[in-house]
């Protein structure tokens, strides 16, 4: 039976971040979109959390026994409650060590994860988006074709975050088009490897501190121990998932924060006499933001329960990070009404939030539980 108490662990994870989160996230939030850059104090604090390591065995750098995806949704959570590009920024390098971690050959693990386990951050970026209007994570354009001992990789991709900085791209590309999720694979690309190319920064209308470039594949070759899993591949759904669940929690993390600050502004703003929250529309507005908030991470944890106990979690995850997706935006939006004209300008959060829950719906597979 699905129990809603955090176990011991579970809550240390929620107050530690949570702290971190408050107390240096969010009064910098705005600086940082202004800027368009990351502050190199936050993220080095950040990763002191040691959000990989806890769920490395020792035996690959880290102290724990696997990643729970249950711990992970609350930790992102908290992490994007106090800021969505900071949470992407911090814990990108999860895609590929837990890729690495859950599906990868032992020599794989022993190359790549101690570094993701280290003192210092260390950028990672994971490549899956693809810049089409067709595009479907289960068909995807960019190619990965063997020649002999090797693997040549075709396609392009986009929102590829800290690419420009991280030494190896994890490369997912489809090896047997047609066969659905069954015919995608994953690729360790070193930074560098010719024939790659890594664009520009892009421009984008949120996420503004969150550094994501375009990458192209022009017939890249990489050996065939650059594949993920060997010979036998990956379970490229269940990596998928994991990652739905991960961007979902960080949604109902900014839901959370927009819905807490319109019943606060709620409560503070007198308009002819009596507070603006005393009106019916905007109560019911305010009660409905926590409403979806909370339904959606009912979706999630329950999702990511059956994640961490074995059971087949895909749909689970696909209709959590779907509704999250919708349900931010409509609770960013009211964040923005509740403020009336004030919430369309800079000075003020809730523009920041709408621009940032734009994204849930073209996101995927930037950051993993």
């Amino acid at each position: 039976m699905l129990s809603f108490e955090l176990s011991e662990e579970q809550a240390m994870v929620k107050e530690t971040i949570a702290g971190f989160a408050t107390d240096q996230i969010e009064p910098v939030m705005r600086e940082l979109d202004e800027s368009g850059e990351m502050a190199p104090d936050l993220v080095k604090t950040g990763w002191e959390l040691e959000i990989i390591a806890s769920s490395v065995p020792e035996e690959f750098g880290g102290f724990g026994e696997g990643p729970s995806a249950l711990t992970g949704v609350i930790a992102y959570e908290e992490l994007a409650h106090g800021d969505l590009s900071t949470a992407l920024h911090i814990c990108s390098p999860t895609v590929a060590a837990y890729s690495i971690l859950l599906e990868g050959t032992d020599e794989q693990k022993n190359a790549l994860l101690p570094a993701a386990c280290g003192e210092e951050f260390k950028a990672s970026a994971a490549a899956l988006i693809e810049p089409r209007y067709s595009y479907c994570p289960s068909m995807l354009a960019t190619r990965a074709v063997r020649d002999g001992e090797e693997y040549v990789l075709t396609g392009q991709k986009c929102l590829v975050p800290l690419a420009a900085e991280s030494d190896n791209l994890l490369v997912f590309a489809a090896t047997d088009p047609g066969a659905g999720f069954a015919g995608v694979d994953a690729f360790i690309v070193p930074r560098g490897t010719k024939d790659m190319v890594i664009g520009d920064r892009e421009k984008n209308m949120g996420l503004k501190a969150l550094a994501t470039y375009p990458v192209t594949f022009n017939g890249t070759r990489v050996p065939l121990e650059a594949k993920v899993g060997g010979s036998k591949g990956i379970d490229y759904l269940n990596l998928l998932s994991r990652s739905r669940l991960a961007l979902a929690a960080t949604a109902v993390g900014m839901m959370k924060r927009a819905a807490e600050h319109s019943r606060d502004y709620a409560k503070e703003r007198v308009a002819f006499g009596e507070p603006i929250g005393s009106r019916q529309a905007i109560a019911f507005m305010v009660a409905e933001m926590f409403m979806e908030t909370d339904a959606a991470r009912m979706l999630v944890w329950e999702a990511a329960w059956k994640c961490d106990r074995g059971e087949d979690f895909a749909n689970d995850a696909a209709m959590a990070k779907n509704y999250a997706a919708e349900k931010c935006m409509k609770v960013c939006d009211g964040s923005v009404q509740v403020m009336g004209g004030h919430g369309y300008v800079r000075d003020n959060m809730p523009e920041l939030w709408f621009r940032n829950a734009r994204a849930f719906t073209t996101l995927e597979g930037m950051v993993m539980v």
